[in-house]
């Protein structure tokens, strides 16, 4: 998903008459407003889109759900029910190109309690996913997950429809959804995807309690379909005067068809009980035969008291029943809407039934005056500013229009405010930005824009701004330019920003009079701003620059400018005159030339002539008139003004259509047949033919266009009437849509002729193939859009010019051959381009490339029937198709055979190209009499001869002197070699010895001298809490499960606990009935490993607060577990996790330990990780591998590693907000590798930080950059710049410090990043580090210096490095081993204690006398089941991330702690693995400690009864409220009745199970009841 910002289409103006082309297309170009539109693209197709008053906007797409800002910028994204994936995953079914309202796989997306007294905001959203699921979450945290969720409330079917609103009623003033869904389809295949529970199948409305835990709803809160009605297709919700309104209309989902009038129910705005207030039929079928039965968008304009809708007529599946009336906008009365809603219920069931006998429902009529006819509309959202109602429309072609409503509610021709290039069709809900009224949030396919409501600056003037009545406009004096309020600089200055209630004549207007026979006065009238300075006037002659007067006047009044009146100013003829003030100015300019020429006095006035009242002529006004005339223009004639046409209504000025297409005068009959071509582009057409009957007898043909019903007819006289059946008509520009057209023939009724479509102009997308022969003659294809205005299709070429081609274009694509270019070089561009009218338009280029070139061929005979040609060519990058190429065989005496073409292969050297000829009956005689084969592609033809084989004589001459010749070449060859390869080894060996010595003797010294200082202060243990620390030894492999127990349950209310999870809680705690389900399940077959893990898992959450219960069944299950393996093997007891009862002496385990986990072993375990990161980090690590020079494993081991050295870096670190503390160090000296990546100095630089202050730095690895400082030169170090090194294999090396050429004391600035950036970077392949690939590996990269560093790496010889980092870790290594089996103030943690005694009594009671079992058993139930987890698990225990190195480690590490209570004695010899032999002579010590910890134990005083039950008493409290213990509950019952059968069988076979006998069925059928509630 991502944001872009790109221009506005342009919209131009329509036209009332045809404009000249160069104007036309000058409004083209012309950019609507300068700042660009924010796009936010959706990966899934669009279903919701709604907008919150403080949170932003939401938007539903698919399986997901995302909050954008209010300018589109993206905040988060979430799936349905928070599911493991992301976005960008399609999901299962594709939306259609015109959904439906409501269809999609999002049904609702509603936000409420916004501002509601300290709630916090709510959005509620509806799914078709599990049976139609709701989900509540916070407005503001998204990533919280849902408050509350149930299924069966919206529509689970993609098609189906659902409306919804929220809003809040009854005493307690709680939140109610009012829903009507469509839950069943008729449609068999649908009938699958989900069934609603059988007494819900009937449900069209529905009212729920949101707030509540079960969210059910009630019996009463339901309003169902009359019995035998069809589906009802719902398509908007809203509340208004007390009531909830849901515009629908009957829909057959199976035939598409509408089968009844859409309608509107009414229901109470009341809490529970859902009471019906009657239903309305809604008529807007005016003006199509077949009225509208369609609803397909709703807005209510609840400052008007009005409801408007898009309607639309079927228009069949290809569109191709679509006609210029197809869709309406029509406005309806609420109030009358309300008033004959009649109580009886035509498409619902009701407790009453009010209806009488015969009685249909009646239709409500809409305004007449406000009725908009257009061909193809499918979005309306209605709004009121400034007492003007508006309404923006979407169309089916991506255009959004708006209509302003005068008075009487009377709609004007709409404006086009913006239009989507991609033409995608306009979403069905038009959303408003709520904080301000400039925007409008337009929605298409999978993209939404954020649109200006008005296009303002492209009125010039202050007189058209305001004229244009749009209310969303107004006059900025400070800007002089026509703007948005919000636009206007100080716009709360009132007097600075005129909107249109002011009117045209408040503008700021230049008056140029004759004041009295000595003079002529210039003054300024209308509103301007308010001024403190001075104003001046100046009125200066144009053609001479000279100042003709100049005035001043003080702040507050008008200034004026008086020119005398003198015979030599006869000759100014065009002055100009300045009005200004501060920074303020307003001119004009009067242009005097053809005063005199002017014969009517508003006319002269206007001009700023004067108009001589005596002698009734025009005058320039700054001369005498004689006799004298000196009273003022305007009382000689009212000034010309400017007479606007006021917009028709939606029924006037139409002219009457002749049903029979003929039209009679007197004896003459006039026949229309046909007009061609019926769609041309928004530039019009010259050469639109109309055929017919008898046109040569009329003397005055007319055509008549009309398109959206409030806009003006195009009136088009005839322009050639060409014979008798033929004339042609040349047609102006306009906006897309679709016209209807008819013919007049001398001023008789108007003869329909059919529909015409003004469509966009083409757009190319793609050219195949792009490159041809020049020889010419390919098929070439053109994909894009609307090609079917094309007047022709032009090859452009820089010598040749413009060259004409025949195509062959439908809708969509476009075919033509390519032109023989042959006389052009070999390598040629042309460029592709389309004619509209007088228009060229570039659709891409292609490429001309030399012939192809043919080698030869080979005909092989297939049988007796079948020929197999075989022709060779050169490699080339021309895509020949089978339409491209014809091949014909010659034989015999010319006799010719057609080859049909089969494929082509393309080889590394040649490209073959196969064809076969077949049904032949002598396929041999033709093969040996066959000449040459002929091969036209396109207009190239060529002659392929055969390949000659040479004969056998040749080859015996020839043979034996190129063997003697090639056998006296290779003994020269092979001596020059073998000396210059002994040379070449001699070097090498030496090379290599000396390499060996040093890297023997540097590892020897390491060992001796190294010395690794720990940085201990890593500040505080960063612990987990104990919930997640359970879970993560829990729930080691299944992550799903991790969140759904989580939930925070310390404010749940304990009384509202679901019946069946209780009666199921206290039939677990049943200790006979627990232990047989346990030993059921785990003699079912497909009762997996895995599945008696989650069991145990699900059973210790469910018994967390019962521990001394849960260890009591623990007990039980360990003796039937001896009691299976006493017989055969009981060492191997407790040593692998496959039975319940193993992995939850695992849980028990991590649940009494975590105390001593935490207080004895926490901290050296923690200083044991770091300690070991710090020495992996001292030396070199491959940052795509992870492999280190340091490590304890082999496997981890980077022996290729190249000479290093330390750099000291003098590191600064930039003052931010989020650590602006007085007393932290932020100069600090670094020491890093001169092989380290620029991330891995980051990160070293980060631990410097910590180490230095004992605190982090504030921000992440990505948020941050470093930049290095030389003089005043700044340069940012990236691990990946323009400045890498790319090797031949087309890799990329990683820059390191070394690549920067940083020294020692060199200056680092860490700087925080202004744009965030992935945290975990993953390099591919194409990627290398230390680590160079095969190719590389030999070749000295990096000059003489290094030469040879990536020669000789044996792995051996680095193997001391294991011992090395063996040494740095043993004192911390030693403390943790000693921190686990040591006894503090000799007590033995109460668990250990507890269970070893348990073990010894056991062996005891078994007669079991062998020690080595009873140790084993213990080793296998604490250091194997618990220790060992741990140890290689760190991020169980702490909030850090575990690398696959530090794994590798742990893994050796955990080896050694296992040896040590091993009793076999290990005998390793010389090429024993080095993780055995690193640890080989500390394990006999280790051994010791290990029996002296087990007998210490053995030794303590045992525990009491009371004592143990104290601890597991005490550990319960701790826990109580961690965990959701119902979902555990839950997931047990899964299982439970999974195996129900088997385990009740069990039941009923053992003795004494027969109250938890029925007590189970009891809870099945509890569990039953449960599942038939919609709410879950």
């Amino acid at each position: 998903m991502e944001v872009s910002r790109r221009k506005a289409p342009p919209r131009p103006p329509r036209p009332a008459a045809p404009l000249p082309l160069l104007a036309y297309l000058l409004a083209l170009a012309a950019p609507s407003r300068g700042a660009d539109e924010p796009v936010w693209r959706s990966e899934q197709a669009i279903g919701a889109i709604a907008a919150s008053r403080e949170d932003g906007v939401f938007v539903a797409s698919g399986s997901c759900l995302d909050q954008l800002d209010y300018s589109l910028e993206h905040r988060l994204s979430r799936l349905y029910r928070d599911q493991a994936g992301n976005c960008t995953e399609p999901v299962s079914l594709a939306p259609p190109a015109r959904p439906r309202p409501g269809s999609s796989f999002s049904k609702l997306l509603l936000p409420y309690s916004e501002g509601a007294g300290d709630l916090q905001g709510l959005l509620l959203t509806g799914w078709t996913f599990d049976r139609g699921a709701c989900e509540v979450r916070l407005l503001g945290n998204l990533s919280h997950s849902s408050l509350r969720n149930g299924t069966e409330v919206v529509s689970c079917h993609p098609q189906g429809s659902t409306a919804g609103v929220v809003y809040r009623a009854g005493d307690r003033n709680r939140w109610y959804l009012a829903v009507a869904a469509t839950y069943v389809l008729p449609e068999p295949e649908t009938a699958s995807r989900c069934n609603p529970a059988a007494s819900d199948r009937d449900t069209a409305i529905a009212l729920k309690d949101t707030e509540g835990r079960s969210l059910a709803t009630e019996e009463l809160g339901r309003l169902k379909l009359r019995g035998g009605a069809g589906s009802l297709h719902f398509v908007d919700a809203f509340l208004w005067n007390g009531s909830v309104y849901f515009p629908y209309y009957p829909y057959n989902y199976t035939s598409g068809a509408a089968t009844g009038w859409p309608s509107m129910v009414r229901i109470a705005q009341s809490a529970k009980v859902l009471q019906f207030q009657g239903q309305a039929a809604l008529d807007c079928g005016h003006g199509h035969p077949d009225g509208r039965r369609l609803l397909l968008s709703s807005s209510l304009v609840e400052a008007l008291g009005v409801w408007a809708g898009v309607f639309s007529a079927a228009t069949g599946e290809g569109q191709e029943r679509r006609s210029p009336a197809t869709t309406a906008l029509c406005l309806f009365r609420m109030s009358e809407i309300q008033e004959r809603a009649k109580s009886c219920p035509w498409d619902f069931q009701t407790a009453e039934h009010n209806c009488k006998e015969g009685e249909q429902p009646e239709r409500v009529q809409p305004i007449a005056s406000s009725t908009l006819i257009h061909s193809d509309l499918t979005s309306v959202y209605g709004t009121v500013v400034m007492n003007r109602t508006v309404l923006f429309l979407g169309t089916g072609d991506g255009q959004l229009l708006k209509v302003i409503l005068g008075e009487n509610l009377t709609s004007n021709c709409p404006e086009v405010i913006y239009e989507i290039k991609e033409e995608t069709p306009v979403f069905y809900k038009l959303v408003p930005h709520p904080k301000k009224n400039i925007y409008i949030y337009l929605t298409a396919g999978k993209e939404v824009r954020r649109i200006r409501v008005a296009n303002c600056s492209k009125q010039q003037s202050c007189t058209a701004c305001l004229t244009a009545a749009d209310p969303h406009c107004g006059w900025c004096h400070s800007l002089q330019r026509c703007t948005f309020k919000e636009d206007c600089v100080h716009p709360e200055n009132y007097e600075n920003w005129l909107d249109i209630s002011s009117g045209a004549k408040k503008c700021p207007q230049i008056n140029l009079f004759r004041s009295s026979k000595d003079k002529t006065t210039v003054t300024v009238v209308g509103s301007f701003p308010p001024r403190r300075s001075e104003w001046e006037c100046v009125v200066k002659n144009l053609d001479t620059g000279r100042q003709l007067c100049r005035g001043r006047s003080p702040p507050g009044q008008t200034c004026a400018c008086s020119i005398p009146t003198r015979a030599t100013y006869k000759d100014v003829l065009v002055v100009n005159v300045t009005f200004s003030v501060g920074s303020w100015h307003l001119s004009k300019r009067f242009n005097f030339t053809n005063c005199s020429s002017l014969r009517e006095c508003p006319v002269c006035i206007g001009t700023g002539c004067a108009w001589c009242k005596s002698e009734r002529r025009c005058i320039h006004p700054f001369t005498a008139c004689d006799p004298s005339d000196y009273k003022r223009n305007q009382e000689h004639c009212q000034v010309a003004v400017e007479k606007r046409t006021p917009p028709k209504t939606a029924g006037g000025g139409r002219f009457v259509e002749n049903k029979s297409n003929r039209t009679h005068q007197g004896l003459q009959v006039f026949y229309i047949k046909s007009i061609e071509p019926q769609k041309i582009s928004t530039l019009g057409k010259n050469n639109v033919i109309v055929t017919g009957a008898n046109f040569t007898r009329a003397s005055n043909i007319t055509m008549i266009l009309k398109g959206t019903s409030t806009c003006e007819k195009d009136v088009i006289q005839v322009s050639h009437v060409l014979n008798d059946t033929h004339m042609k008509f040349s047609l102006p520009s306009s906006r897309k849509e679709m016209k209807d057209v008819c013919i007049q023939f001398d001023g008789g009724n108007c003869t329909s002729v059919g529909p015409l479509s003004y469509i966009a102009l083409p757009h190319c997308s793609l050219i195949y193939p792009a490159t041809t022969w020049i020889s010419g003659g390919q098929n070439i294809t053109i994909v894009g859009r609307n090609f079917d205005v094309i007047d022709n299709l032009i090859i452009s070429h820089e010598l040749k010019g413009n060259i004409n081609v025949s195509e062959y274009c439908m809708a969509n694509s476009c075919r033509f051959l390519a032109p023989s270019l042959k006389s052009s070089k070999a390598r040629t561009n042309v460029t592709v381009k389309l004619r509209v009218q007088e228009t060229y338009l570039d659709c891409g280029s292609l490429q001309y490339l030399e012939d192809p070139r043919f080698t030869g061929c080979r005909v092989e005979p297939e049988g007796d029937t079948e020929l197999e040609v075989k022709i060779q060519k050169e490699n080339d990058e021309f895509n020949i198709s089978k339409t491209d190429i014809e091949i014909t065989l010659f034989h015999g005496e010319n006799e010719q055979l057609n080859c049909s073409f089969e494929n082509i292969t393309r080889n590394q050297d040649l490209t073959i190209i196969l064809c076969k000829i077949k049904g032949i009956s002598n396929a041999n005689s033709i093969d040996t009499s066959s000449k040459k084969v002929r091969v036209k592609l396109g207009n190239l033809e060529l002659y392929v001869e055969q390949e000659t084989v040479p004969t056998t004589w040749y080859f015996l001459i020839v043979l034996p002197v190129l063997l003697v010749i090639v056998i006296f070449a290779a003994v020269g060859v092979t001596r020059h070699k073998s000396k210059e390869l002994s040379r070449k080894q001699s070097q090498q060996l030496e090379l290599l010895e000396s390499e060996l010595r040093k890297e023997i003797r540097d590892g020897f010294a390491e060992l001796q001298m190294d010395k690794l200082d720990v940085v201990d202060s890593f500040g505080t243990v960063p612990f987990l809490d104990y919930k997640h620390f359970a879970l993560r030894t829990f729930f080691p492999e299944s992550g799903g499960f991790t969140h759904i127990f989580t939930e925070d349950m310390h404010n749940r209310d304990a009384t509202d606990k679901n019946e069946s999870l209780t009666a199921l809680d206290a039939l677990i705690c049943n200790k006979s009935f627990l232990v047989t389900v346990i030993h059921t399940l785990e003699k079912q077959k497909n009762f997996s490993v895995k599945d008696r893990c989650l069991f145990a898992s699900f059973l210790t959450i469910a018994l967390q607060t019962k521990l001394v219960y849960l260890t009591s069944i623990l007990e039980v299950l360990t003796r039937d577990l001896m009691e299976q393996s006493s017989n055969m093997q009981p060492k191997l007891m407790l040593r692998r996790t496959e039975s319940v009862v193993e992995k939850l002496l695992t849980n028990w385990m991590s649940v009494c330990l975590s105390g001593f986990l935490r207080e004895t072993v926490g901290e050296p375990f923690y200083l044991l990780v770091t300690t070991l990161n710090q020495k992996i980090n001292k030396g070199p690590v491959d940052v795509i591998t992870c492999k280190a020079l340091y490590t304890l494993n082999e496997d981890w081991l980077l022996w290729q590693v190249p000479e290093f050295s330390t750099v000291a870096l003098n590191v600064i670190f930039e003052k931010i907000p989020e650590n602006e503390s007085a007393d932290v160090c932020r100069n600090i000296s670094v020491n890093v590798l001169d092989c380290d990546t620029i991330g891995q100095a980051k990160e070293k630089i980060f631990q410097a930080f910590l180490s230095k202050n004992g605190s982090p730095y504030g921000l992440q690895l990505n948020e941050i950059g470093l930049e290095l400082q030389v003089g005043t030169r700044q340069k940012e170090l990236l691990d990946i710049d323009s400045s890498s090194v790319i090797l031949e294999d087309g890799i990329t090396k990683l820059n390191t410090i070394g690549h920067y050429e940083i020294s020692n004391g060199s200056t680092i600035k860490v700087f925080k990043k202004i744009a965030n950036f992935p945290s975990d970077v993953e390099y591919s392949e194409d990627h290398c580090h230390l680590i160079l690939p095969d190719s590389e590996a030999f070749q000295d990269v990096q000059g003489k210096r290094h030469r040879g560093k990536h020669k000789f790496k044996v792995k051996e010889m680095y193997l001391t490095k294991l011992l090395s980092t063996k040494v740095a870790i043993h004192s911390v290594l030693e403390k943790l081993f000693r921190s686990i089996w040591s006894l503090p103030n000799s007590r033995a943690p109460f668990a250990i204690k507890y269970f070893f005694d348990f073990l010894d009594a056991q062996a005891e009671n078994k007669k079991i006398t062998d020690p080595d079992v009873v140790h084993i058993w213990k080793t296998n139930s604490l250091p194997l089941r618990f220790w060992v987890n741990i140890l290689k698990n760190p991020q169980f225990v702490f909030d850090i991330k575990k690398t696959p190195h530090i794994d590798g480690c742990l893994s050796v590490i955990a080896q050694a702690f296992m040896d040590a209570f091993s009793l076999t004695e290990q005998q390793l010899g010389k090429e024993a693995p080095t993780n055995k032999l690193l640890y080989a002579k500390d394990i006999p010590t280790y051994k010791e400690e290990v029996k002296s910890y087990y007998k210490a134990i053995r030794d303590l005083p045992p525990l009491s009864s009371s004592e143990m039950e104290e601890f597991l008493t005490q550990e319960s409290k701790k826990h109580e409220n961690e965990f959701n213990e119902e979902v555990a509950l839950t997931e047990i019952y899964k299982y439970i009745v999974k195996y129900f059968d088997e385990i009740l069988n069990k039941l009923e076979r053992e003795r004494g199970l027969e109250e938890a006998q029925k007590q189970l069925l009891h809870v099945k059928v509890l569990f039953d009841e449960k599942k038939k509630c919609k709410w879950m």
